[in-house]
This record gives C-alpha cells, sequence and structure tokens, in this order.
C-alpha cells in the first residue's frame, strides 16, 4: 500500500491546535492542496506567514509606553461617508461655527488589541486581529451586521466593536420601526455621539428609546429626509434635555410641532433647531450655553415673540459666543434685546431676513459688542452708512462680513469695507447690488419670493463699478450682482469667486490679479465673460513669478529673483523640480 497519505499542513513553530473544537467547521472531503496562510503550493513548503505563538502574561498587554502595539478602539460607525457639507439651511451658508466642533470629546480608550480580539488567526479567517479590527471598523452598520454571520472569530470581533464604538450615523428608512433603532443602539454601550437621518417620522417615542438606550450621550443629531415629518412636542424635548445630564450638542430639524418649550441643562453647550414655527414660548436655561441657531419658517403668520425670546437668552444663557437667528420676524426691538444682555463674550452674530434691521441697529451692536469677528445681517435694510459704522468699530477683529441681500447698499459701500477692514477674509455680497429692470428671476441663487421683497424697495443706478485691492480676502461672494457690469480685483490671497448671475458684467471690463484663485463660479454669466475668466486665470502674470529661480547676491545677504537670460540656462532636472501654475476651475453648471 502506498505510504504517500496526506499529512497536515503544519509550520515547524506551529502551535497544538487540539484544545480548540474543529467540530465548528464542515469537514472536507479531500484536503487542500494549497496552504491556508499564504496560499503557497504545501509540497515542500514550510510557512511563516502568521503563525500564531502562545502570548507570554507579559507580552499579553503592551507596556504603556509602547503606543504603536495599542490600537484604540473606533470612533465612528455610519452608514456612508457623510458629506462635507450637511444638509442645514442655505442662510447659514458661510457661518464659521458651521465647521466648529463644540462638542465635549471624550477621550478614547486606551488598551491592547491582544484584550479585545482572539490572537489565533484561525479563528479569525486567517487574518491577524488588528488587521482583522482594522478592516472591520472600516464597515458601514449594514456591513458589520453581516460580517458577524461569517464565523465565530468574526462575529466575537463585530460585537466587541459595537462595545467599543463612541460615534454612530444611522440612516432610518421609510418603513423601519423604532425596534429597528433599538436593536442598533444597544449594541454601542459607549456610544456618545449619534447622528440619526430619518426617512420616516420621528416621535416621542424615537426619544425615549434613545434615552434608554444611550445613557452617556454627549451629542445628538436628527436630521429629516424626503417626506419624513418631526413630531416631537416642546415638552418630550424638554424632558429629554433635562434627563440627559451628559448631553452637550443637540441638533434637530423639522421642528414645526414644538409648540413652545423649556430647556434646563447644566451641560448644553451647542444647540440648533430649524423650521420653528408659532412658538407660545422659548424659555432656555442654560448657565454653559455657548452656540445657539434658531432658524424659523419663512410665513407670514409666524406668532413667535422673538424679543422675549431674546431678553430671556441673554438673561439666562451668559456664556454664549455664536449667534444665529433666522426669521422674518427679526427687528430693531430683538436687537435692543439682544444688546441689553451685555454678552460679554460674543464673537459671531447671525440675524438673517431682519428687513426691519436698520442702521439704528448697526450702531446699537457696534456700541455694545466691539469684538465681533463675523457678522451677517443679509436681509437687512442697511445701507453704506451702516457699512461705515462696522468698519469704525471692527477694524482690528472683524473677519467675516455677510451682507447679502441688502438693497440699500451700493458698490461704494463694499469697496469702503474692504479698504477699512485689514483682516476681512470672506464678504458675501450677493444680490445687493441688483438691476431693477431684470426681468429673468429663475437665478438658481435665488431664495424664495419673499427674498425678492428686501430688495424691491428701492431702485439702484444701474451698472455700477466695483474695484477690490486686499491682501487677506480669500472667498468674495457676489452671486446676483446684476447691476455690476465692471469689476477689477486685486486680491493675492483670494481662492474662491462667486461670479453666478451676474449678467451685466462685461468681459471688456473684468480684471482679475489673483494668482491663488482655486474656483471661479459663473453660472448664468455671459459666454464671453466665461472666456474672458478662462483666459485670464490661465494667463495670469503673477503665477509666472514663482517659475524665476533664486540667486544670492554678490555679498551673500539675501536671496533674489533673476531671469533665465541672466543666469544659466536650467537643466532638464530643473525644469522637472519647477514649480507648475495654480490650476483654477471655472464652473459654469
Amino acid at each position: 500500500m502506498n505510504n504517500r497519505q496526506h499529512q497536515p499542513h503544519v509550520s515547524p513553530s506551529a502551535t497544538d491546535y487540539s484544545s480548540f473544537d474543529f467540530n465548528l467547521r464542515p469537514s472536507k472531503r479531500r484536503g487542500s492542496y494549497n496552504c491556508g496562510r499564504c496560499g503557497q503550493p504545501k509540497k515542500g513548503h514550510s510557512c511563516h506567514v502568521g503563525t500564531p505563538s502562545t502570548p507570554s502574561p507579559a507580552a499579553a498587554t503592551p507596556a504603556p509606553s509602547d503606543s504603536s502595539a495599542a490600537i484604540s478602539a473606533p470612533t465612528s460607525l455610519s452608514s456612508s461617508r457623510p458629506p462635507r457639507h450637511q444638509h442645514y439651511s442655505r442662510f447659514r451658508r458661510a457661518l464659521s461655527f458651521d465647521n466648529i466642533d463644540l462638542t465635549c470629546e471624550s477621550p478614547e480608550p486606551d488598551f491592547a488589541i491582544e484584550e479585545l480580539l482572539d490572537p489565533d488567526p484561525e479563528l479569525s479567517g486567517g487574518l491577524p486581529a488588528a488587521a482583522l479590527w482594522e478592516v472591520l471598523r472600516r464597515l458601514p452598520p449594514p456591513g458589520l451586521l453581516a460580517a458577524a454571520q461569517v464565523c465565530k472569530g468574526w462575529r466575537e470581533t463585530s460585537r466587541r466593536l459595537w462595545r467599543a464604538a463612541e460615534e454612530l450615523r444611522l440612516r432610518v428608512p421609510p418603513r423601519a420601526q423604532v425596534g429597528f433603532v433599538g436593536s442598533v443602539l444597544q449594541k454601542c454601550s459607549a456610544l456618545v455621539r449619534l447622528s440619526l437621518t430619518m426617512e420616516s417620522d420621528v416621535d416621542a417615542t424615537m426619544l425615549a428609546c434613545i434615552a434608554f438606550s444611550c445613557p452617556n450621550l454627549e451629542s445628538m443629531e436628527i436630521y429629516t429626509s424626503g417626506s419624513a415629518v418631526n413630531r416631537i412636542t416642546g415638552d418630550e424635548l424638554g424632558r429629554f434635555v433635562a434627563d440627559k445630564r451628559c448631553l452637550a450638542s443637540l441638533k434637530m430639524e423639522g421642528c414645526s410641532n414644538l409648540g413652545g418649550f423649556v430647556l434646563c441643562s447644566s451641560s448644553l453647550s451647542t444647540l440648533w433647531l430649524s423650521d420653528l414655527y408659532s412658538l407660545s414660548k422659548m424659555i432656555f436655561n442654560c448657565p454653559n450655553m455657548r452656540e445657539i441657531s434658531l432658524e424659523f419658517s419663512r410665513q407670514e403668520n409666524d406668532s413667535t415673540d422673538l424679543t422675549t425670546m431674546a431678553d430671556g437668552l441673554g438673561r439666562n444663557c451668559p456664556r454664549l459666543q455664536n449667534i444665529h437667528i433666522a426669521s422674518i420676524r427679526l427687528s430693531h426691538s430683538v436687537v435692543l434685546a439682544l444688546t441689553a444682555a451685555g454678552l460679554r463674550g460674543l464673537r459671531m452674530l447671525s440675524l438673517v431676513l431682519g428687513s426691519e434691521i436698520t442702521d439704528a441697529s448697526v450702531a446699537a451692536i457696534a456700541s455694545t459688542y466691539s469684538k465681533l469677528e463675523l457678522l451677517d445681517l443679509s436681509g437687512s435694510s442697511i445701507s453704506d452708512s451702516g457699512i461705515g459704522m462696522i468698519c469704525n468699530v471692527f477694524p482690528n477683529t472683524l473677519s467675516r462680513l455677510l451682507l447679502a441681500l441688502c438693497p440699500n447698499i451700493t458698490s461704494s459701500g463694499i469697496q469702503f469695507a474692504t479698504a477699512q477692514l485689514p483682516l476681512l477674509e470672506l464678504m458675501d455680497c450677493g444680490m445687493s447690488i441688483c438691476d431693477p429692470t431684470s426681468e429673468d428671476s429663475n437665478s438658481d441663487e435665488t431664495c424664495d419670493f419673499e427674498l425678492q421683497k428686501a430688495f424691491n424697495n428701492k431702485l439702484h443706478l444701474m451698472y455700477q463699478k466695483l474695484i477690490i485691492k486686499h491682501c487677506c480676502l480669500k472667498k468674495l461672494s457676489l452671486w446676483g450682482c446684476s447691476g455690476l457690469d465692471a469689476l477689477c480685483l486685486n486680491c493675492p490671497e483670494l481662492n474662491d469667486l462667486n461670479l453666478n448671475s451676474c449678467r451685466n458684467l462685461r468681459p471688456e471690463t473684468l480684471l482679475l490679479h489673483c494668482p491663488r484663485l482655486e474656483s471661479v463660479h459663473a453660472s448664468g454669466c455671459q459666454e464671453l465673460l466665461v472666456d474672458t475668466i478662462h483666459s485670464q486665470v490661465k494667463n495670469n502674470p503673477s503665477a509666472l513669478e514663482d517659475q524665476y529661480p533664486f540667486k544670492r547676491s554678490a555679498d551673500g545677504s539675501k536671496r533674489i529673483r533673476v531671469p533665465h537670460s541672466f543666469s544659466q540656462p536650467p537643466d532638464d532636472d530643473m525644469k522637472r523640480r519647477r514649480v507648475g501654475r495654480r490650476e483654477c476651475y471655472v464652473v459654469v453648471d
């Protein structure tokens, strides 16, 4: 009888696996001819890949000083990659605190991977424990649930991964029940940050489920998508905030059914509520509140008393730094209530769509808050005189000024602002310099009909000219300025320019001296103007400055640029190392 019987492939240094139960796997009728670890043929092969070894007690947990041997728990499980810009309301389009996270960051646990996973690669599908952990932590929740059905090792790894997760972003489908969300949340015992995109209706039952499953929740975001309706009332929201002692950030969309609320919390620092409508009461008792954003529905019959709300907000939230309120009921009395509060730490103030906000309101703001870094009065009725007051008070602090949809300002006021505010980095003057004879109202950037009333009160002089020279300006928005026919920009740091719907801007009167431009938006402009923009951003003479080589002067004191005609001809290596022009994209769609 032939003695060539198939022997199991065992590495010389392999550990004895007799203690494991191999009956968990289905038996094979024939053995594999390839190595299960490296895939090479078994004949004459000694495998050294992924060879398990019995860890000693001293090596099971790495020393605290060895940071490379320890892998922290994941901080995020997401159903999809989050968009760079969430679907917040477009009126918060340029506020810097959209991208600032003020939530309390909990420290990541510091433990070794050996404490989480079985070091045996046979139980993890042949993968090292660290590699399996890194692969599974990048899967979305549906993929992680599917991975748990592969084998016992993957199921254990998935279970421990759920327990270690600190952040979860979940999209709830239209037909999903509350039990679906509850079953997922119960897996995450260490969850501190939760973001739900609801495609189905949300009510108090969902809040109760979140409160029960996430006792240590610090940040919660609820967004509505499609036809989903937020049915949470003000009393239910108030009880939820009062019960969550660790909650520091709350962001919620579709709050049209609140009716009125009382929020009392010593931990809440960030609050965003949108789609508010006809609130009977708005009481905030949050002494540690740093940022608040309230957006109201643009309906004429909204009966919310914003003056009383602003007065209580100033008295009960003394640490406020960022305020954003968007409502057509904003008025001068609301501004006076905010200024009477004397918020010493206020740095960003955004009062949007208040057509009754005038130069007197600007004077009240300037006399009380002299350290503002961002001021957004879009949709107001301020004039060039108000811009003058802003420039006189905030020359050393203001870096972002937004005056879109302001019908009473002219190109002279915009030029004065750019000349008197040396730290200005962002300016938005969209729909301010308008052509009153234009009948085309189908602009992509034009807001709803209610907003057009703000700039139909006063007719401007047609064909205004704008000349801006600024060394720090990075973003400039002139969208919808159909009354602008000449533009000259000398801004070396400008990287984003919005000229959408500047229909009367002529190609022969356009001059862009902006070597760092990265994107120019020219949707709705003349074709000749778009061609002129293309030619100017590609043939900018300032881009050629970097191509001259440096040469040290004779005394060795400094390095100066010299043309190639006065220096040695560059070789091929120098040409390859030469920095090319900065590419600029012209967006016309």
